[in-house]
């Protein structure tokens, strides 16, 4: 079957769409380039608090697989908290619905890497995107592997999706990350405490930080998440990742929990499926239209990229894309 027959857009709103892009993007550009107040790095984690908080770039890719990019989106970043997508994703591919058995999928209207709730509801996270949740994830890919291979496997199916073996994981941020930990380590023992962790908590935070230090540009990170836009089908090569059903899934999940305690403002502001990260970028899905990917490492108060959040408000707004 050829390519063309699962482009969801006629040729004529392509072009007018790109034509819009060609206009909005620098004026976002420009706007933003203005904003004294750019949030906060990320200081717990050293490699992201030497971050220029300066730095901002935004990629979308069209489902024709056509790339429309400004300012720095070919500077790779630490993706962070949006890794947590394509673990579910593979996560998903192996215990499929089981997995909810160990997850829930609500919101938790708790910060990202709060232990009182998971305490409170007997080591069962309330959903994949916090913390705590995507702690258990790495479990069930971790299986009966050797860490090493689990990070290779998350890796591989990330250049995959992206079609890009160039993507790799900063050694450093890993180094950091398992040097300041503390936190995650304290979630992962009482996962491990109330029976929701099967390999040792060492093990799967190696796995778990590893994957966080994934650096990717917003280009690359647009391009992975296609998939997500074209009904589980990756447009740049065709293969159908998931189910169309399970694509309709893992957005929603996007929608409702992918800015922690943040996430009902950000749909209401911006109006897509995202997930965050604290390196400062943002993975947003149009379904049917656009991945789109922006970074800009300052954070605001939940954690989440304060000046991609608005560049996001402002693109969706001028575009009219909403799933409201």
């Amino acid at each position: 079957m050829d390519a063309g027959h699962f482009l969801l857009m006629t040729t004529d709103q392509l072009a007018d769409v790109k034509f819009r892009l060609s206009e909005v993007l620098p004026q976002i550009a420009a706007h933003l380039s203005q904003r004294s107040e750019r949030g906060q790095v990320a200081q717990y984690i050293p490699p992201l608090a030497r971050i220029d908080p300066g730095k901002f770039g935004m990629a979308i890719v069209l489902n024709d697989n056509s790339v429309h990019a400004i300012g720095d989106a070919q500077e790779a970043f630490s993706i962070q908290s949006i890794s947590k997508v394509f673990a579910l994703t593979l996560a998903l591919g192996k215990l499929g619905d089981g997995l909810w058995r160990r997850v829930g999928r609500e919101p938790s209207g708790d910060a990202f890497n709060s232990i009182v709730l998971l305490e409170h509801e007997k080591g069962i996270p309330r959903n994949p995107f916090i913390n705590a949740g995507a702690i258990v994830t790495s479990d069930v890919l971790l299986a009966s592997h050797e860490p090493r291979e689990t990070i290779g496997e998350i890796l591989r199916f990330v250049q995959f999706l992206a079609e890009d073996s160039d993507i790799s994981i900063d050694p450093f941020v890993a180094q950091a990350e398992t040097a300041t930990g503390f936190g995650n380590f304290a979630l992962a023992n009482l996962l491990k405490a109330n029976g929701n962790l099967q390999n040792l908590p060492e093990q799967v935070l190696g796995v778990y930080h590893h994957q966080c230090s994934i650096a990717m540009t917003c280009r690359q990170l647009a391009q992975a998440g296609a998939f997500l836009v074209s009904e589980g089908r990756n447009p740049l090569n065709g293969f159908q990742i998931v189910a169309p059903e399970r694509a309709r899934r893992i957005n929603a999940l996007m929608m409702t929990c992918g800015h922690y305690n943040g996430s009902g403002d950000f749909a209401y502001r911006v109006g897509v499926p995202a997930k965050s990260g604290v390196g400062g970028g943002v993975l947003a899905i149009v379904p049917r239209i656009a991945s789109i990917a922006v970074w800009s490492p300052g954070l605001n108060q939940h954690g989440n990229s304060l000046l991609g959040t608005e560049a996001l408000e402002m693109l969706c707004k001028e575009m009219r894309w909403s799933v409201f």
